[in-house]
């Protein structure tokens, strides 16, 4: 069943929105209407992704290990767009490595990306969020759930977006947010697939 959805008129911004599944979620609304910002901390991918996504897409560059870049990338989201309707945090990072030979530094960079990198955009959109009722929507991975080998790194961080999630749910529902995360299986084409299964190799538990 193809069912349309109408977004016109309507802003929403995509963190990490410039390659696989998140740069997919951007393509999906800004073909269902939508004013479409993404950011991510390459400039040649969000000239790439807004290419894809048509002249009124916004591309910004934003890290969101650094809180700073993410404050400056939402305040030009709304200057262009106004008020965020859908704001979609799915910034992260990964790589297979074995638990005992794998670095602090390494595992923090996981951490400081999805756990970390959450947070700052959380922090700093909810100022932004449309006062009439707006969603935020976490990208998260059944490894939040899922033991997997070689993926402490990516467990750990997932399950603190998860948690996240529920706290934000609980703290911001009263002011009209939507807090939720959506939990993708393993989907062919993507940057994260071709990490974690470059030779096609079956490594998800399920």
């Amino acid at each position: 069943m193809n069912v349309q959805f109408d977004f016109t008129g309507r802003h929403v911004m995509v963190f990490g929105g410039t390659t696989g599944i998140n740069l997919g979620i951007a393509q999906c609304y800004a073909r269902a209407g939508a004013r479409v910002t993404v950011a991510s901390r390459k400039q040649a991918n969000v000239d790439a992704a807004v290419a894809t996504l048509g002249a009124a897409a916004l591309g910004v560059v934003a890290d969101v290990r650094d809180e700073q870049t993410v404050a400056v990338a939402l305040a030009q989201a709304v200057e262009r767009h106004g008020p965020i309707d859908v704001l979609v945090s799915g910034a992260a990072g990964n790589f297979l490595a074995p638990a005992d030979q794998m670095s602090s530094n390494a595992f923090k960079v996981v951490l400081d990306i999805d756990l970390l990198g959450s947070f700052h955009v959380a922090r700093h959109a909810v100022q932004h969020l449309h006062p009439g009722g707006s969603s935020l929507i976490f990208i998260t991975a059944p490894q939040s759930v899922v033991p997997m080998a070689y993926q402490a790194h990516v467990c750990a961080a997932k399950a603190g977006v998860d948690q996240l999630t529920r706290v934000l749910a609980l703290e911001w529902g009263a002011r009209g947010v939507r807090v939720n995360a959506i939990s993708p299986g393993p989907i062919a084409g993507t940057e994260g697939m071709r990490r974690l299964a470059p030779q096609g190799e079956q490594v998800m538990p399920w």
